[in-house]
């Protein structure tokens, strides 16, 4: 899931590539996809070098120049790794100081004590109070990632969640989709659906929807839309899928040698460090609303995502590591140990970027737009399509929520105040739809469960598109009511 800031959407549109038409850039599509898959399925040639190959495979049945082909990609990679990249590499150092410390043994501890049984037992074969109580764990999965993900992006909550996921589903023996699919899914609602989400506000000032409307509506949707894509389908999904955490990726127990462990409070208080820094942000925003005002910049800064996790691991050095007695030399050792596992993400979350970004520079999105012009459809139908039409070309959910904003906004002007949020959150549930090979989010998600592509197709890809679904039933069920 390939998330921009509004600031960054210039860099998406540019110039195509080629001038093919139609039905070559269809065709171009479905062989870039094609091989792609056939490579990493079939062949077992490794994502990274599948997605260079499959994007030059694209580019040249599309009749582009390939060093055009090849700058396409290259800024596609170099953006994604500049972006997600820092952000992955961050979390990881928060992730492996919050596991070595003891930090998230403490956490796990707690959550598996509340929600989940008595540890391995949670989930016996037959009955019990253990299943019982392991019952609630989805429902605290998806609670606590809503909460998280409320200010910040999605691949920040996803690296600020993974150890404690991980963690959750090794220690209390759960499926690893009964775990994570729930806190997946209150991350993807939050950053579709709810403003101050880049996609939204984006869409929102598009369209000259009302903020406040367009939050209140987006909580409404967004509750029984997180509820069945996330507990509910989790169910399904580790019957489909019964995977454990993969070990590379999952943070040892930490080791009997540490001088004491963490509290509670001052572990979870720096994990959501940045979430508040982010949410400090996103307030002076809505409430300032003014570029040029100088306490706006000074929050722009400080809750910018690179900023807030730098500082949260800056933090936790202090916080986690030498609160559990940890020499300089040991949290300098922790912190390059961090970085290793993550060297084949990086690679491949940032090639899903180079794949994006030559498939949007070939005109993917423009041929979409001027396909969908002459649609006779109401406005919230229209916006939804064509948002789904451009997140399955080009792989981008904050690209095909501002091409579908700017093609439908002369609708707004004919719609009362909550049906103009309403279509924001059309836009939204739209820009969701079916994450695939094209969006490096599907990366994301598959190295860090350890999952193969048809895996991680029967369930992240299912559960962004029951999110998609359910979204735009209950945006359609409020449109009768409001």
């Amino acid at each position: 899931m390939t998330h921009l800031s509004a600031e960054m959407l210039a860099a998406d549109v540019t110039e195509p590539i080629t001038s093919a038409g139609h039905a070559q850039l269809g065709i171009a599509v479905l062989a870039g996809i094609a091989v792609i898959v056939l490579l990493i399925t079939k062949f077992k040639l490794h994502a990274f070098l599948s997605l260079i190959v499959g994007s030059l495979v694209l580019g040249a049945v599309a009749g582009a120049p390939l060093d055009k082909v090849i700058a396409s990609f290259s800024t596609g990679l170099g953006t994604t790794v500049a972006g997600t990249g820092v952000l992955i590499a961050l979390g990881a150092v928060l992730g492996k100081l919050l596991a070595d410390s003891g930090g998230a043994d403490q956490i796990v501890d707690t959550i598996l004590a509340k929600f989940g049984g008595a540890g391995p037992q949670a989930l016996p074969a037959k009955g019990g109070g253990g299943r019982r109580a392991g019952r609630a764990m989805p429902w605290a999965m998806v609670l606590i990632a809503g909460i998280i993900g409320l200010p910040i992006f999605f691949e920040v909550g996803i690296v600020l969640l993974i150890p404690v996921v991980l963690l959750v589903a090794k220690r209390g023996n759960f499926s690893l989709m009964r775990i994570g699919i729930p806190a997946l899914a209150g991350l993807s609602v939050m950053h579709g659906l709810i403003p101050p989400h880049p996609g939204p506000l984006a869409a929102i000032d598009a369209v000259g929807a009302n903020l406040g409307v367009t939050l209140a509506l987006g909580v409404v949707v967004a509750v029984p839309t997180a509820i069945i894509a996330g507990p509910v389908f989790s169910r399904y999904a580790a019957r489909w899928v019964d995977i454990r955490p993969p070990e590379k990726m999952t943070p040892e127990r930490t080791t009997d040698d540490l001088e004491r462990r963490p509290g509670f409070a001052v572990t979870v208080a720096t994990v959501l460090l940045p979430v508040a820094m982010m949410l400090a942000k996103a307030l002076v925003d809505i409430a300032v609303d003014d570029p040029e005002n100088a306490t706006q910049r000074v929050f722009d800064v400080v809750g910018s995502p690179l900023i807030a996790l730098l500082t949260a691991v800056i933090v936790a050095m202090f916080t986690l590591g030498r609160a559990a007695g940890f020499t300089k030399g040991r949290i300098a050792t922790t912190v390059e140990k961090s970085l290793g596992p993550i060297a084949g993400v990086l690679l491949i979350v940032g090639a899903g970027g180079g794949f994006k970004q030559t498939l949007i520079d070939s005109g993917v999105g423009q041929m979409i737009l001027e396909i969908s012009k002459n649609w006779n459809i109401s406005a919230l139908l229209l916006a939804w399509l064509i948002a789904v039409i451009i997140r399955l070309a080009t792989g981008s959910a904050t690209v095909a929520t501002i091409s579908a904003a700017g093609l439908v906004a002369p609708l707004a002007a004919d719609l009362s105040t909550a049906h103009g949020a309403l279509l924001v959150l059309a836009i939204g549930c739209g820009s969701l739809f079916f994450s695939h090979v094209n969006d490096a989010g599907f990366w994301m998600v598959k190295e860090y469960f350890g999952m193969s592509v048809g895996q991680t197709l029967k369930t992240w890809s299912v559960m962004e598109t029951l999110i998609s679904v359910v979204g735009m039933g209950c945006v359609l069920l409020l449109s009768l009511v409001v």
